[in-house]
């Protein structure tokens, strides 16, 4: 059966082999050309004196296309793994009624579906994972100038989370082959589950995984603090705060607390204290620095920033949290179709 099951991927697989062998050799030369870029960009010692946003523009601007395409190609890897070798899996047998003829040479079902499982999940899971860390070395110098390694897209991209991807669509797509029993119903059943499931871990279950870092700074302390007009009355506003490879999952100024001041309270607190800031808009001229700082210290005996975030360090876990995640879903979906073949298929 092992024998047999192989003989029916390996065309898969080779082909596999060869995307893999030609994405390395094209990763490896321009992976190398972009590290010598960086070692000779001087981002490394600028940072230590001051701004380096144009040294980290010019740099960023290198290998532009292949940026472009690598990241979208890792995140529709699993998907397809789970179009073009989960779906077909059962399904094309079941649709064919091939199976009858292995279940009548003395093969179990559940036999012939753990080494069809086993096989292909192992080498998808491989195929996958492969390809990400061969992608997470080459945006490597890139993620150290951007450091936004939890932004979404990047984090999909990056380090072990492809194993609980490609494991969860070729799970799917299994599932979805047995159940449905046509190769085509069962590929649009894992476009549409595949997405939605991605969506749902992504912005409903990956904030809530760890409990988030709480800080809190002086109102005078923050960068880019503003006024901004509103329908409500006046705006407070600051700026990002920029804290090394953190996710920052809020950033507001409040008072003691915890509450933000209404557009009513910040307009009458600039016409009773900081008159130049609501009538330089209308003079066309900005405040004088002077006024605009001290409007921010009497701001800041009542107020304050704070942020909530994920600090760098949580990385690791969050990704090691996710892929588990995407791990046993993928264990009950295998579940599934294995009662189904027992119970279901006659």
């Amino acid at each position: 059966m092992i024998w047999l099951a192989w003989r029916q991927f390996r065309l898969q697989a080779a082909i596999a082999l060869v995307a893999l062998i030609l994405a390395g050799i094209l990763l490896a030369l321009t992976g190398a050309h972009l590290r010598d870029l960086y070692d000779a960009s001087g981002i490394t010692t600028c940072r230590a004196h001051g701004d380096c946003a144009a040294l980290e523009s010019l740099f960023l601007a290198h290998e532009k296309l292949l940026q472009d395409l690598l990241g979208p190609a890792l995140l529709a890897i699993p998907a397809l793994l789970g179009l073009f070798w989960g779906a077909p899996l059962l399904a094309r047998e079941l649709e064919s009624g091939s199976y009858r003829l292995a279940w009548t040479q003395s093969i179990p079902r559940t036999r012939w579906l753990a080494v069809k499982v086993t096989l292909v999940g192992a080498v998808s899971i491989a195929v996958a994972e492969l390809f990400s860390l061969m992608v997470s070395w080459w945006f490597s110098p890139i993620d150290k100038v951007n450091m936004n390694r939890f932004t979404p897209a990047i984090f999909d991209e990056r380090g072990i989370v492809a194993i609980g991807y490609a494991a969860f669509a070729v799970a799917l797509g299994i599932t979805a082959g047995a159940i449905i029993r046509k190769t085509l119903p069962a590929m649009a059943a894992i476009l549409i589950g595949f997405a939605a499931v991605r969506l749902l871990i992504t912005y409903v279950v990956r904030p809530n995984l760890i409990s988030p870092t709480h800080v809190s700074a002086p109102l005078a302390t923050v960068s880019d603090v503003g006024f901004a007009a509103a329908p409500s009355g006046t705006t407070l506003m600051a700026g990002t705060p920029t804290i090394s490879n953190a996710w920052i999952q809020s950033n507001q100024i409040v008072n003691a607390g915890g509450q933000a001041p209404s557009g009513q309270y910040v307009h009458r607190f600039l016409a009773q204290h900081c008159p130049s800031i609501i009538e330089s808009p209308s003079a066309g001229s900005r405040p004088a620095p002077a006024a605009f700082k001290e409007c921010i210290t009497q701001l800041s005996t009542t107020f304050h920033e704070a942020v909530t975030y994920q600090p760098a360090s949580n990385y690791w876990p969050f990704q090691a949290y996710e892929t588990l995640i995407f791990l046993g879903l993928a264990l009950i979906l295998i579940g599934l179709s294995f009662w189904w073949i027992r119970h279901r298929i006659t």
